[in-house]
């Protein structure tokens, strides 16, 4: 994914603000919305996580189950990172930074759930613990990502749910997750899986400089 010299500049706010208020009216430009959500592992409907993956899992070769450390599986997940390096909508807000290769993919405070066709990984989600207390802070949702060519089929709701339905067993009670307001195919997989927004955030720019400023920065230069 090629940098953006200008995303440096960017401003991250609470859509409706006063810092958003205040950023506007200073002649701050709107770039990119993006969205947070929750769900309340007391409020799932556990049938329905079933269901989608059960749905999934139909699918010819189509199986779901929790990544592990092995080498196996890291280059599965390192090889769908690559594939789709450049597929996240939106800006600053919801940019998604590259896996290294040197760092371990999966750990105790990290954890990951894919769908796999035959030997190719073709959907993930990466989820971040806090700490190992379930009662310690909500699961955050590192990044989910579908591979090109098996979008469309409910892959990031199944194993969103698989996620879900694996930690809430395990006692965690709170999820959280987000997203790029553009990304409506993100946006129903997570209402899918039980996921309510809860927040809105606007990306804004700042204004372009003025003659006078620009003369100013390159007689400085």
């Amino acid at each position: 994914m090629t940098a953006d010299p200008a995303a440096s500049d960017r401003r991250v706010v609470r859509a409706g603000s006063a810092d958003h208020g205040s950023l506007e009216g200073d002649g701050w430009t709107e770039v990119a919305r993006s969205w947070a959500a929750e769900l309340d592992a007391r409020d799932l409907d556990r049938d329905r996580l079933a269901h989608l993956v059960a749905r999934a899992t139909a699918q010819p070769a189509l199986r779901i189950r929790e990544l592990t450390a092995s080498p196996t599986d890291a280059a599965a997940v390192l090889g769908l990172d690559r594939a789709t390096a450049d597929d996240y909508p939106g800006d600053v807000a919801t940019a998604h930074e590259p896996l290294a290769e040197d760092e371990p993919i999966v750990s105790e405070r990290r954890r990951a759930w894919g769908a796999f066709e035959g030997d190719l990984l073709v959907a993930l989600t990466v989820l971040d613990i806090d700490g190992t207390d379930p009662n310690a802070g909500p699961v955050e949702t590192g990044f989910t990502v579908v591979r090109r060519g098996h979008r469309g089929r409910g892959l990031g709701s199944a194993v969103k749910a698989a996620s879900v339905l694996a930690l809430s067993a395990e006692g965690h009670r709170r999820f959280r997750t987000g997203g790029a307001a553009e990304n409506t195919a993100s946006l129903r997989a997570n209402a899918a899986v039980g996921y309510r927004v809860d927040e809105e955030w606007v990306t804004l720019r700042p204004p372009a400089p003025g003659p006078a400023d620009s003369a100013d920065s390159a007689e400085r230069a």
